[in-house]
């Protein structure tokens, strides 16, 4: 499962729910020896990182 947002729009709160767990429990019947990887990437409302020393790492 793959979802990509382009914009910044909110999303459905049970869509990324069930998003995350395609990822977690979907994938028992394709056994594999590879780990799989995941990127989430969230942008929070009314922040600049640039500007906030908390996201500084």
């Amino acid at each position: 499962m793959f979802i990509a947002l382009r914009s910044f729009s909110k999303i459905i709160k049970n869509t990324l729910y069930e998003a995350v767990w395609e990822v977690l429990h979907g994938n028992h019947h394709k056994r594999s020896k590879f780990l799989e990887t995941v990127e989430l990437q969230i942008s929070l409302k009314n922040s600049d990182p640039q500007k906030c020393k908390h996201f500084s790492a």
